[in-house]
C-alpha cells in the first residue's frame, strides 16, 4: 500500500528529526524549517495527508501559513496539527480559529502522536472522498438540470418558431447583463454559480406560450385588447407548468425560473403585468431577463415586424417605448453594448 506524505515544519532541526524518527515507518516525511519553505511544499504537493506546523518561527510564523491555507482551501482538506510548548491561550485561540485540529505538545510521545494522527488523516481521508462523490452527483445532476430545461425550451421552439432561437439567446444575453450588474452594484451582488442559474432559468421565461391559441401566438398583425389579455396569461400559465415540475430541476434553478417566467413583464415604474410590481418589488434577475427579453424582442424578426438594428432598439428602450425599467439595469446595459453586439454577431454567424 503507497505510503501518505506528511509535512513536518519545525525551525528546529532537532524536532523536525525526531517526529520524522517517530513518521518514517508508517509516512513519506517532508520536512520544512519554516514557514515560507512549508508554503512552497503545500502549494506544490496535492498529496500531502497531513501538516505538523510549529507555530513559532522567524519570519513567516505558523498563524501565516495556516492564514494561507484559508485563503487556498487547502485547510479544508489537510488537517494541521500544532507544534508547541507555548500556553498561550489567544494564539492557540486564534490558530484553532485559522482551522487547526490539535496540539502535539513537546515531549513527543511517538505511539500517542501516531495514533492521534492517524486517526485525523483516515477522517479527513473518507471526507475528502465523500466530498469528492459528492461533487460527481452535482456535476451529474446539473448536466440533467441544462438537459431538462433545454428540453423544455425544445418544446417552446417547437410551439413558436420565433421563439427558439430567442430562448437561447435569453440564456446568454441574461447571464452576461447579470454579470455586469453584480460587477457594478454591491446590492445587487449574486456568486458567478449563482449567475449561471439565473441565465439557464431565463431560457423558461415564455414557457407559458404553449397554452397561448395559434390564432394568438402567430397573428401577423396587432392584438385586439381581448387577445392582448390572453397573450398576457402566458407568464401564470407558464408559472403553473413550472409548479408541476419542480422536482426535475434543483432549487435554486426552480426558483429562478419561477421568478423570472412570472415577472419578467413586470416594469419599475408598477405599470407591469401580472402582479403591477413596482421597483425592487421585482427581483433583480426578473428585471434584467426583462431588458433582455424587450432587447431581442426588439432585434429579431416578428410574425408582427421585421428586426430594428441595435441602435434603434436601444433609443426605444431608453426613451420608455418598451416601459420604464431600473435605471442601475439600463446603465449596466449600456455598459454591456460591445460584449452585446459580440454575443450577436457571433450567433449570427454560426
Amino acid at each position: 500500500m503507497e505510503k501518505k506524505t506528511i509535512l513536518i515544519v519545525d525551525d528546529v532541526e532537532i524536532n523536525r528529526a525526531v517526529l520524522a524518527e517517530i513518521f518514517k515507518d508508517e509516512y513519506d516525511v517532508l520536512e520544512a524549517a519554516g514557514g515560507e519553505e512549508a508554503l512552497v511544499i503545500i502549494n506544490s504537493n496535492e498529496d500531502i495527508s497531513a501538516v505538523l506546523l510549529d507555530l513559532l518561527m522567524p519570519g513567516v510564523d505558523g498563524l501565516a501559513v495556516l492564514k494561507d491555507m484559508n485563503v487556498t482551501g487547502r485547510i479544508r482538506t489537510v488537517p494541521v496539527f500544532l507544534i508547541t510548548a507555548s500556553e498561550n491561550r489567544d494564539l492557540l485561540l486564534e490558530a484553532y480559529h485559522l482551522g487547526a485540529v490539535d496540539i502535539i505538545s513537546k515531549p513527543f510521545y511517538g505511539h500517542f502522536i501516531r495514533h492521534r494522527i492517524k486517526n485525523v488523516i483516515d477522517l479527513y481521508s473518507y471526507q475528502n472522498e465523500l466530498e469528492g462523490i459528492v461533487s460527481e452527483q452535482v456535476t451529474r445532476l446539473n448536466k440533467l438540470n441544462r438537459s431538462v430545461i433545454a428540453a423544455l425550451a425544445a418544446l417552446i421552439e417547437f410551439r413558436d418558431c420565433e421563439s427558439g432561437g430567442h430562448v437561447r439567446r435569453m440564456c446568454t444575453l441574461t447571464w452576461l447583463l447579470m454579470q455586469e450588474v453584480s460587477e457594478r452594484y454591491p446590492e445587487y451582488y449574486l456568486p458567478p454559480d449563482e449567475i449561471d442559474k439565473i441565465g439557464m432559468s431565463a431560457v423558461l421565461h415564455d414557457i407559458g406560450k404553449i397554452s397561448i391559441p395559434d390564432q394568438i401566438l402567430k397573428k401577423p398583425g396587432k392584438l385586439t385588447t381581448e387577445e392582448f389579455e390572453i397573450m398576457k396569461g402566458h407568464t401564470v400559465k407558464g408559472c403553473e407548468i413550472l409548479q408541476k415540475i419542480p422536482d426535475l430541476v434543483d432549487e435554486g434553478t426552480y426558483v429562478y425560473s419561477y421568478d423570472i417566467c412570472r415577472h419578467h413583464h413586470e416594469r419599475w415604474d408598477g405599470r407591469g403585468y401580472p402582479d403591477g410590481l413596482v421597483g425592487d418589488e421585482t427581483s433583480i434577475w426578473a428585471q434584467v431577463a426583462a431588458v433582455a427579453d424587450v432587447y431581442d424582442a426588439l432585434t429579431s424578426d416578428r410574425v408582427y415586424k421585421k428586426a430594428y438594428s441595435h441602435e434603434v432598439a436601444r433609443q426605444m428602450i431608453l426613451n420608455g417605448e418598451c416601459g420604464a425599467f431600473n435605471p442601475k439595469v439600463m446603465e449596466a446595459f449600456l455598459k454591456s453594448e460591445d460584449k452585446i453586439l459580440k454575443m450577436y454577431q457571433e450567433t449570427q454567424n454560426n
